[in-house]
């Protein structure tokens, strides 16, 4: 599937309802309905001994991070986590996806640390008590800033080193999992961290981007194989996808759309599922490839039992010619969440339509995360966040009847929580956090969905 078709502004700006359109009877039988959180966003990671994080030694750095804010409270979710799951219960939800940090169960990214594991271990029994299923991310970007120091994800020994943990993981939490994805949004791990700078370690340059890009797709190759060997159940992939538009109608631009395609969407899917990498990209990637890297395609192809597309916008590309890549983001005229992203709910449609019949076939697909951020309070009508979960929940249904195996769809997030290099500004959740108090309160979205759910 190659053809762009651009977002309809009717369906995007349309007036927000206060009620979902559809009910959880419009979806399959056993679709899956879940919510999710990353453990540095809301644990607490000053708590229960974990080691210092990438992320901690990013924020530091002036002008990285929303008024150099961190994760060592976060939403102090390590002492607060019973009440989160019952949050979780009482909407409805069929599952919970979390993720485990690496910094909290090795803090130096070698050394066990007991008390973690145990936290894993109770929030896997909170969630079965409570009838939620387990859902699992090994990494959502927490490196260890010992393994950080020593180059982090542009050598080869981090995804060894990735594989060590996934094994003490597997060995303590992965019989109960209901399923699991080794590294979260790896393009964010890899090209925005390496290349744009954006987000921790915080370099640039095409020889980092390109570098970690490939030994992050074999962490996640390394990881399977581990997860397989333990017989853990539900072994995927959660990865980042954007829907690419040319910003304008010409060859140019539908060249530059299809290269970010290529980079952002297909690298990772290409590799994981063909065990190979998209040709097109490969051209300005090739020179700065790891030695011997064509090896270690064979292990990045490793047979999935789902793939997760985490979606939230949409992305206008346009030609420039000054150097490789080629390509220059502009904004565009749909309607926007606070992070500035445009919503265009059909480019979820279309990306699971293209992923499944490009790339996995008839392997169950999830919606991984999605969501939006919105400056609300307790006791506004959250009517933006209910209809953007609406309009992808119908794009969703829509690429069901046209024949893509969607599973199952998880709302990005919970909570109110560290937003990255946004800092505590931007608010994804479901439900609002005081951070000072850390009270909890439900928002009009949650009580929404809940009753969709019962419907």
């Amino acid at each position: 599937m190659k053809d762009y078709q651009q977002p309809s502004p009717d369906l995007a700006s349309e007036t927000a309802p206060t009620e979902f359109s559809v009910a959880r009877s419009d979806f399959p039988e056993g679709f899956v309905f879940s919510t999710a959180t990353s453990a540095y966003q809301i644990e607490g990671h000053a708590f229960g001994g974990a080691g210092e994080t990438h992320w901690d030694a990013f924020a530091r750095q002036p002008g990285k991070v929303h008024l150099q804010q961190h994760g060592a409270v976060a939403c102090d979710h390590y002492h607060r986590w019973e009440e989160d799951l019952d949050l979780i219960r009482d909407v409805g939800l069929d599952a919970y996806r979390f993720s485990t940090s690496w910094a909290r169960v090795m803090p130096d990214g070698v050394t066990l640390n007991p008390e973690g594991l145990d936290f894993y271990d109770r929030l896997v029994d909170g969630l079965l008590q409570r009838g939620i299923k387990p859902m699992a991310t090994l990494y959502h970007w927490e490196l260890p800033q010992a393994l950080s120091e020593k180059g982090g994800w542009l050598v080869r020994k981090t995804p060894e080193a990735f594989a060590r943990f996934t094994d003490v993981v597997a060995r303590r939490i992965g019989d109960r999992l209901h399923n699991v994805a080794p590294v979260n949004e790896p393009w964010c791990v890899a090209w925005l961290s390496h290349y744009h700078g954006a987000h921790a370690p915080g370099l640039t340059g095409l020889e980092n981007g390109v570098r970690s890009m490939h030994n992050v797709a074999l962490a996640h190759g390394l990881s399977v194989e581990v997860l397989r060997a333990h017989g853990v159940p539900g072994v995927g992939a959660a990865c980042n996808m954007e829907f690419p538009l040319p910003a304008r109608d010409t060859d140019e631009d539908r060249a530059a759309a299809r290269l970010y395609d290529g980079i952002y969407n297909r690298w990772f899917v290409q590799a994981m599922t063909r065990g190979t990498y998209p040709e097109d990209v490969l051209e300005g990637f090739a020179p700065h490839m790891p030695e011997g890297w064509e090896k270690d395609l064979e292990r990045i192809h490793a047979p999935l039992d789902w793939f997760g597309v985490n979606y939230y916008t949409c992305q206008r590309l346009q030609a420039q010619s000054d150097r490789w890549p080629y390509y220059s983001t502009v904004p565009g005229p749909l309607p926007k969440t606070d992070m500035g992203w445009e919503i265009a709910p059909e480019g979820l449609e279309w990306l699971l339509l293209r992923t499944a019949a490009d790339f996995t076939g008839d392997t169950p697909l999830y919606v991984t995360e999605s969501g939006m951020a919105n400056p609300d309070v307790p006791g506004r009508a959250d009517v933006e966040r209910i209809a953007y979960l609406d309009g992808h929940f119908r794009a969703g249904l829509r690429a069901i009847e046209r024949g893509a195996p969607l599973a199952g769809y998880t709302v990005w997030s919970l909570m109110d929580n560290y937003e990255w290099a946004f800092g505590y500004d931007k608010r994804f959740g479901m439900v609002h956090v005081d951070f000072d108090s850390q009270r909890r309160t439900p928002k009009a979205s949650w009580h929404a969905l809940g009753r969709m759910l019962r419907r």
